[in-house]
């Protein structure tokens, strides 16, 4: 995984009412570290820039929701938001995932070898040419 996949600018929509959510927001996520929020050109919404090892979208926008700020919850933006949390779960725990030459590769690769494989039929040879 490129190091910039894990960079993440994510656009987070907040309700019309009540006014001014998004400069609250914004003041709410500026004392987050490693975090950048930014306002967006609609005026419902904010940019978040996040590195995927620190926060996902999920985090974010359920703090966001537990200081009482109302999201989106349009059809449009709760299939955006599914699909990004899902992608960055994904991501997330490919992070996690263990290198190439690891070694639960090598035990499983040792213990395939030691085993007879290939087209082995079980059928006696007697049944084998049944005439």
């Amino acid at each position: 995984m490129e190091p910039d996949d894990l960079l993440k600018k994510r656009e987070i929509s907040f309700c019309a009412l009540p006014p001014n959510q998004v400069i609250a927001a914004l003041d709410f996520l500026t004392g987050a570290e490693r975090l950048n929020a930014l306002p967006s050109a609609n005026k419902c919404c904010i940019w978040v820039h996040y590195h995927l090892r620190d926060y996902t979208l999920e985090i974010l926008e359920d703090l966001l929701t537990m200081q009482r700020f109302r999201l989106d919850n349009s059809l449009l933006q709760k299939l955006k938001r599914a699909l990004i949390y899902y992608t960055e779960s994904v991501q997330r725990q490919n992070m996690a995932a263990p290198e190439e030459g690891s070694t639960s590769r090598k035990i499983f690769a040792n213990a395939y070898e030691a085993h007879p494989h290939g087209n082995h039929d079980a059928t006696p040879e007697e049944w084998r040419h049944y005439r």
